[in-house]
């Protein structure tokens, strides 16, 4: 079990390192096709790298109350259509934003999730998830905000992007119980690609030699980001404990600071380090307060009386 849980582990830390790349070849696709085109490029790429596994017949116990056909359909196209606007956001900041920032403020989803769900569905908050949104806003302010109180339009795109992130793992969580998880991956995956596509014929232009160019960042971005990545998160989160499995994907934004120093030269002032080392924490603490409090009283209740 313990090497199980090891292997779990690195291929989590793995994850996190190709999603916080991604952000590079994000970017550098951009230096030779549009921002939409690049998206659906990736897209249709990383969903017909899933195709096999959506087309495999699905084993052990069956969903409760499973979605039809129709129903299925309709609401995956729900979800990649707001996966398509949180996509075309995040694109859309990286043409004025560092890759540290994108990857940073993307990662607000975790804490404004358990927020949107309280606002939204009533769920209930932990205290936590309060102190790490707190944290979270600070860093933010520290990274974002300039010394003249003006803030970068690829940051408020990026924040923006971050609503529809969370919205988009709320609307996956009430979907996927009642389905083929991968495959409704698949088809939000081919709808965002399809609404990628006809946004770059409508407002890019679309030249071969561009595409050949920007090749191997939609490699990156549709083989290892969306394809490769999203199934070793499967199935490391099978072996995976809950709390390891929270701070190691919580690393994807360092791996967006560091490889965007590494690759594109981009650096960091001080106070941007700061505000991502808050940032950081702050999610953590969203992340794992829940769980420990969990695990107190579980503690709690099997203690002798």
């Amino acid at each position: 079990m313990p090497s199980r849980v090891l292997r779990a582990d690195l291929l989590l830390l793995l994850t996190a390192a190709i999603w916080g790349s991604a952000f590079v070849a994000q970017r550098l696709g951009m230096d030779a096709v549009g921002p939409m085109l690049y998206n659906g490029l990736r897209f249709l790429l990383g969903a017909l790298v899933v195709l096999p596994l959506a087309l495999r017949p699905e084993r052990g116990v069956p969903h409760a109350h499973p979605l039809s056909g129709r129903r299925l359909a309709l609401l995956a196209t729900a979800a990649g259509s707001v996966l398509f606007i949180g996509a075309s956001l995040q694109q859309l900041g990286l043409l004025y934003t560092s890759v540290a920032n994108a990857g940073f403020i993307t990662g607000l989803y975790v804490i404004l999730v358990p927020v949107f769900g309280w606002l939204l569905l009533r769920h209930r908050i932990m205290a936590g998830t309060w102190g790490g949104a707190a944290l979270a806003v600070g860093g933010m302010y520290l990274l974002s905000v300039q010394s003249d109180f003006t803030v970068a339009p690829g940051d408020w795109l990026q924040l923006l992007g971050a609503c529809f992130w969370a919205a988009h793992v709320l609307l996956i969580d009430a979907i996927a119980p009642r389905t083929h998880a991968v495959r409704l991956a698949c088809i939000q995956f081919f709808v965002c690609a399809a609404l990628s596509l006809l946004a770059a014929v409508m407002f890019e232009p679309i030249r071969w030699a561009d595409i050949v160019a920007a090749a191997p960042a939609v490699a990156y971005g549709g083989v290892c980001s969306v394809g490769i990545a999203y199934t070793l998160q499967v199935i490391a989160q099978k072996d995976a404990p809950a709390a390891h499995a929270a701070i190691l994907m919580s690393l994807e934004a360092l791996f967006a600071a560091l490889t965007g120093w590494w690759i594109l030269d981009e650096g960091l002032t001080p106070r941007a380090i700061g505000g991502c080392a808050l940032m950081l924490v702050g999610t953590l603490v969203a992340q794992l307060s829940p769980l420990l409090q969990r695990r107190t009283t579980v503690e709690c209740l099997g203690t002798p009386r």
